[in-house]
């Protein structure tokens, strides 16, 4: 228990102007009075008020006010005891609670203590040591660009090991409690040894510079190749960040942090200027570290590894995307080089660009998954989203789901809803703690809220008599003419109005996966179930089923140009001459399925005369299935109208799927914003404005078709 005395001791210790200045650019009016923009709401003109005289501070924006306690409280997102325990900690206090015999080893202010003398320790050996050992610590360092001055700047060291660090110790009057305590020394053979012994050494201090830890880098073969401190009572692996007592200032004066993977990264980016970089020690970036940085920096820019690694890493920070108002950002260095790599190979200037086109984290994620996939054919792109599920199921519950669950869907070309319910189905692996430091105000990450009246009506499904409303095209239509379907004697164009295939003709759904149960889709229409994907890190996962998906993740509108496209297959085959003129229009559609488009190609490659047999024959030898797909044409045979109306009709309805599907592309694309350079964004831009236009003259034509 924390006495009264220890809680006045600990106020009176605390610069409440030092403390506030952290995170608050103050400025002085008068002899105690401090002003600044509250850290707790945004902002521009200072309300933040900060009395040096009372230790008091309040805002007159937001109403928060109180002492230091309630200040750190608010910041850290503590407790009022632990409130009590960060201030003491910070200002070297040791509190009566743990002198008491409720805890037990040597006190807080030893252990630091002993870890600060092996510091120095250390670094002596590095700079002043003879022999093999110290001779080869100087060697790696100097390998790596870090002379003597960055040496002592930053007190690397060498481990000699042997007991050397325990003699030492020893005669500054540490027990043997006290070095074991601090993770210097091991017990062999009922005695104190070195724990860190033929290693470069990297010391790791808290947010007051103090001494906490060690990462030794071994200069032999010996494993591990990286030996860090484990967990004591005053270092914490997976809160503490490599150089962040050097790094805070920076960050809150640029607003940015950047996150790198190792010890000789982050000094060789302070030693380039760059002094707002950090590492995690040992261990993944974790909660605790993004809410450490969240206090100074708006943006966080995780500069991982290229490798699989990195890409695990990343894909493991994004459940922190909702817990943070700071914009987490993922870059990754040209061939994949760390950023110690980068910068003894290039001019220290050219790294700042990189920078500045740092990906949203998610947009990084989306697209180095998808990348081993093969989204060729809709059951495969049910497969990756049943992979992306996984990785987004730890924000099931964020406000955030809707933004992401659109950007996937639009990347997959599936059902905004249906993402949404296969995330919410997938449980949550992550270990890391529930809850969040502050609500935030915007979408991180830079990532739009969906769109109200997005222009088409998702989540429709076959027979739910429910239409689109395509984006720029003419309202919703009675459906009770197209509902009739391409089957009915009735069903001509002029009566369709906006053509919507699988609802109006829902029993075509059945007989189009006739092979398997009605409401699920193989990787191949009647064909084999979906396979596992490559795996993101590159490891084989070929011929391990993933079972039956569910044809509902599809959006309504993919549903409809598959049926389309199968439409147009059945006519090229049917009359593989009456479409060859449509050949150059045929080449600008963007399929859905590319064992579709092999086919289509299949039958127009063949000379003209080709015999309808023929053509199957053409389409079966690239496609084994293809019989079955050719043969669910419903339009091939529907009388009252004529073979030109029929190509006329099926074609523009395939064409403004497939642009639609485009823009989708496009609009998912510039959803990355700074991910997209400014040309090619601006190119993108103008092309789906011109491919909008062309959407909607296909969906006028097939929305006022006069039959005469």
């Amino acid at each position: 228990m924390i006495s009264d005395d220890d809680r006045e001791r600990v106020r009176q210790a605390t610069d409440i102007i030092a403390l506030v200045g952290e995170t608050v650019q103050l400025k002085q009016r008068g002899s105690n009075d401090f002003w600044g923009c509250c850290p707790f709401h945004h902002e521009k003109s200072p309300s933040f008020h900060v009395n040096a005289s009372t230790g008091l501070w309040k805002c007159f924006g937001c109403g928060a006010g109180g002492d230091v306690y309630d200040y750190v409280m608010k910041r850290e997102n503590l407790d009022f005891p632990d409130a009590i325990r960060y201030l003491a900690d910070r200002a070297g206090i040791e509190l009566t609670e743990e002198r008491g015999s409720a805890r037990k080893g040597p006190r807080r202010n030893r252990i630091i203590e002993c870890l600060t003398q092996a510091e120095a320790f250390y670094s002596l050996m590095l700079m002043r040591g003879r022999g093999e050992g110290p001779d080869s610590g100087r060697k790696y360092l100097a390998g790596r660009g870090f002379g003597s001055a960055i040496c002592k700047r930053w007190h690397l060291g060498y481990a000699p090991g042997r007991g050397t660090l325990v003699a030492h110790l020893r005669q500054l009057g540490f027990s043997n409690a006290e070095m074991l305590a601090a993770d210097l020394a091991v017990e062999r053979s009922g005695r104190p040894q070195d724990r860190f012994y033929d290693r470069v050494m990297f010391p790791i201090h808290d947010e007051q510079g103090r001494t906490i830890a060690f990462g030794g880098r071994v200069l032999t073969d010996a494993k591990p190749k990286y030996l860090n401190t484990k967990e004591t009572a005053v270092f914490h692996k997976g809160k503490h960040l490599f150089a962040f007592d050097r790094a805070k200032e920076s960050i809150a004066a640029k607003g940015v942090a950047i996150v790198s993977e190792g010890y000789t990264d982050v000094i060789s980016l302070h030693e380039a200027g760059y002094t707002n970089a950090v590492a995690a020690l040992g261990t993944s970036f974790s909660l605790d570290h993004v809410r450490t940085l969240s206090r100074f920096a708006r943006k966080i820019i995780c500069m991982f590894d290229g490798d699989a690694a990195g890409q695990k890493a990343a894909e493991r920070a994004i459940q922190f995307i909702d817990k943070t108002e700071a914009d987490l950002r993922c870059v990754v260095l040209p061939n994949n080089q760390d950023p110690a790599e980068f910068l003894a190979s290039h001019d220290h200037s050219e790294l700042q660009p990189i920078l500045d086109t740092a990906e949203p984290l998610m947009d990084f994620v989306f697209r180095k998954r998808l990348a081993g996939f093969d989204l060729s054919s809709p059951g495969r792109r049910v497969a990756a989203l049943n992979d992306l599920a996984e990785l987004l199921a730890p924000l099931k519950n964020s406000y955030l789901l809707d933004a992401y669950a659109t950007q996937l869907a639009d990347a997959l070309g599936m059902d905004v809803e249906e993402t949404k319910r296969v995330i919410r189905s997938k449980p949550v692996k992550s270990a890391e703690p529930e809850g969040s430091i502050v609500q935030a105000s915007r979408v991180g990450g830079g990532y739009p809220r969906p769109r109200a009246g997005s222009g088409y009506q998702s989540g429709a499904r076959p027979g739910s008599r429910r239409q689109p409303s395509w984006q720029g095209g003419s309202a919703e239509r009675s459906g009770s003419s197209w509902q009739r379907g391409f089957g009915g004697a009735a069903a001509h164009p002029q009566q369709m109005g906006v053509p919507t295939y699988l609802e109006a003709y829902p029993e075509a759904e059945d007989s189009y996966y006739e092979d398997a149960p009605a409401d699920y889709v193989p990787d191949f229409e009647g064909g084999t179930p979906v396979q596992q994907q490559t795996s993101a890190d590159g490891a084989a996962a070929a011929g391990e089923p993933r079972g039956f998906v569910s044809l509902e993740a599809l959006s309504g509108e993919e549903r409809q140009q598959v049926a389309a496209e199968r439409e147009l297959l059945s006519m090229l085959a049917t009359d593989p001459d009456s479409l060859r003129p449509y050949a150059d229009r045929i080449a600008q559609i963007s399929w859905t399925d590319s064992r579709h488009e092999a086919m289509a190609w299949a039958i127009l490659a063949t000379p003209e005369g080709t015999s309808p047999a023929d053509a199957v024959q053409a389409a079966t030898e690239v496609e084994p299935l293809a019989p079955k797909v050719l043969a669910s044409g419903r339009l091939v045979s529907t009388p009252g109208m004529t073979q030109q109306q029929k190509v006329d009709f099926v074609l523009q309805t395939v064409e403004l799927f497939s642009t639609k599907r485009r823009i989708r592309e496009i609009r998912s694309r510039l959803r990355g914003g700074s991910s997209v350079p400014g040309d090619e964004a601006e190119r993108l831009f103008e092309e789906a404005t011109q491919l909008q236009r062309h959407a909607n003259e296909l969906s006028k034509q097939l929305s006022g078709v006069d039959g005469g």
